[in-house]
């Protein structure tokens, strides 16, 4: 008993003693900004949709914020559609964004002073989503564009009506580019004559800009339902059917083939294009597809077998790879050229023709159809006889 009396008594002493060292350790420390700095987070954090598929964050600083020397910036997170987190010293933040299925967004206010960072509680704010039935958006939303001669661009946009939508849908399709927004004017309909296609012949996109995004917006109406919206955003040049590569020129050297072309319409540079050279033995079956990223090209070849050749063109590194041109018109090159087709056609019909008639006429042969057709004709019988028949005699 003594002996855990006495245990007791350090064990009072020590925790005495941890007491005194932690009191005094308090003490002397110096205030730090975070026990000195109390962090508000923004007050009035509002989202408002501004234009198609784009909303404008806008928020204020706590009032009751000190305001010494202190770096203040603002932690911004998108939630939804596509999560995205960055930070701003300005009280306001555009995004463009799909909003059919609604948007979210956090705010919090970043405090740094003295290299230490100090942050708020985060601030919330959401978007409902569009209004509408479900199942009644369009599907298989899919547009491309093209450079046409005049340096324009064009929009041609396909889609599938929702499986929901009633046979007397509506459909109407807007574009966004910047701050430009156009309704579309030419609509290709399905059996149902719902709108399923979009042409714009010019378009305001930048032929020249890299990787802008194109926004489409494409909203319906029905006696039976209401139509919900859908939104979607392409990359400009992801989009772009590359056009075709001019002035294809190709020709022998002794045992090489040389190909020259230029490169397609386009605001772009040469270097900014890749090419696919397709090439095919016409004697021996063999082709070949091969991937060149200047404007000439020189292979070693057969010159005994006769080849066709095309090419096409697509983007490559001055932005995002868009679709593949159409394939260049064909250009035969080799030995055994078909110098006058319509002349090989004309001989093929006639021995085609020799060998049809042969055929009938042995087969008319065997089942004695040309005697039926065409019979001999008789020799005619002595009906009268002689008056004065000759008498002979035999001496």
């Amino acid at each position: 008993m003594a002996v855990l009396i006495y245990h007791l008594k350090i064990m009072a002493s020590m925790m005495i003693v941890f007491l005194i060292l932690l009191w005094t350790t308090d003490s002397v420390q110096p205030n730090t900004p975070q026990a000195a700095v109390q962090v508000f987070p923004p007050v009035n954090f509002t989202l408002t949709v501004s234009a198609l598929a784009q909303v404008l964050l806008h928020w204020k600083p706590n009032p009751n914020q000190e305001q010494k020397n202190y770096t203040i910036r603002y932690d911004v997170k998108i939630l939804s559609p596509v999560p995205e987190e960055y930070d701003t010293k300005k009280t306001h933040s555009i995004r463009t964004a799909a909003l059919h299925n609604g948007f979210s967004a956090h705010i919090r206010t970043l405090l740094l002073h003295n290299d230490l960072l100090m942050t708020s509680d985060w601030v919330k704010e959401k978007l409902p989503p569009l209004p509408g039935a479900p199942e009644t958006s369009v599907t298989n939303l899919s547009c491309v564009t093209r450079i046409t001669i005049s340096s324009t661009v064009s929009l041609h946009c396909t889609w599938l009506p929702g499986q929901g939508a009633p046979e007397d849908t509506k459909y109407f399709l807007f574009y966004r580019y910047e701050t430009y927004t156009e309704e579309c004017q030419d609509y290709i309909k399905d059996k149902w004559n719902r709108n399923t296609e979009c042409r714009f012949s010019v378009t305001q996109i930048d032929p020249e800009e890299v990787d802008n995004l194109v926004v489409i917006h494409i909203n319906g109406s029905s006696k039976y339902a209401a139509i919900k919206p859908f939104q979607q955003l392409f990359n400009q040049n992801a989009i772009e059917k590359v056009n075709v590569p001019r002035n294809v020129t190709v020709f022998l050297e002794q045992n090489d083939l040389l190909a020259t072309w230029e490169k397609p319409i386009s605001p772009f540079p040469k270097e900014c294009f890749e090419y696919e050279f397709y090439l095919f033995n016409l004697k021996s079956g063999n082709k070949q597809i091969l991937k060149i990223s200047s404007n000439d090209f020189r292979l070693q070849i057969d010159v005994t077998s006769r080849y066709s050749i095309q090419i096409r063109a697509n983007h490559h590194i001055c932005c995002t790879r868009g679709f593949w041109s159409d394939w260049s018109e064909v250009i035969y090159v080799g030995q055994n050229k078909l110098e006058n087709p319509v002349a090989w056609i004309l001989a093929v019909l006639c021995v085609f023709t020799c060998c049809t008639f042969l055929l009938v006429a042995i087969i008319c042969k065997i089942n004695q159809v040309w005697s039926k057709l065409f019979p001999p004709i008789p020799t005619p019988s002595n009906k009268f006889r002689d008056p004065f028949p000759n008498d002979y005699e035999v001496k």
